[in-house]
């Protein structure tokens, strides 16, 4: 189901508050939790949100959904984001794992299953960096997949930079997931992909392995 919220600032308290649920119960049973940050316009206001969130975050580990393959504090980088918006207050004590340059796969195997997953999604349908048009594209949507991460070429994307991506299979390997939405036209991919429409935020959308919240609102913030 689509939950639908007044405004922007009501979608990001409503998913800051199941992001906070979710870190709490990595940190109850497990003692540490991982989440999945992103990059876009929607996510900055969650990110705010979570700087009141009750959480041990010095026992947090961030990565994120996809990365551009520029400098850290390059204005295209969503490591970026996550450090200006996320990092400040107690969250700043939060440890944090860039995927650009890209780490080592074990580094990431530590952090699964991943407790938290926010993701965007563009007007193409596309989610983290896995985006239609790519030639390899069928890769990175298998859900059996063995790679945590792949390579994307330039030439993709908005804007269209070489980049690096977690897999689907890798954002499968998560105990929620929460897709940010915002506007008529992001609505309508929504339900063209499960209408059908072989978009790569289907593949999302119809699987069984992982909760996913799509949290939409009229327009961003």
């Amino acid at each position: 189901m689509l939950e639908t919220y007044p405004s922007a600032a009501a979608m990001a308290q409503a998913a800051a508050h199941g992001v906070e649920a979710a870190l709490a119960q990595g940190l109850r049973t497990r003692g540490r939790a991982s989440l999945v940050a992103t990059g876009g316009r929607s996510p900055g206001a969650v990110y705010d949100a979570l700087h009141g969130a009750k959480v041990d975050w010095a026992r947090v580990i961030v990565t994120l959904s996809d990365e551009r393959c520029v400098a850290p504090d390059a204005p295209e980088a969503n490591a970026r984001l996550v450090t200006q918006r996320l990092f400040a207050g107690e969250p700043a004590k939060a440890h944090f794992i860039p995927l650009w340059p890209e780490p080592e796969a074990a580094a990431l195997s530590a952090l699964l299953p991943f407790d938290a997953v926010l993701l965007g999604m563009g007007e193409d349908g596309h989610v983290a960096s896995l985006i239609p048009g790519d030639p390899d594209l069928a890769a990175g949507l298998d859900p059996e997949g063995q790679a945590l991460t792949r390579a994307v070429p330039a030439g993709l994307g908005s804007p269209p930079l070489a980049r690096i991506t977690l897999t689907l299979a890798a954002l499968l390997q998560a105990r929620a997931i929460f897709l940010l939405i915002a506007g008529e036209a992001k609505r309508e991919v929504i339900a063209r992909a499960r209408a059908g429409a072989d978009l790569p935020v289907r593949a999302l959308l119809v699987q069984d392995q992982v909760p996913v919240r799509v949290l939409w609102a009229p327009e961003h913030s």
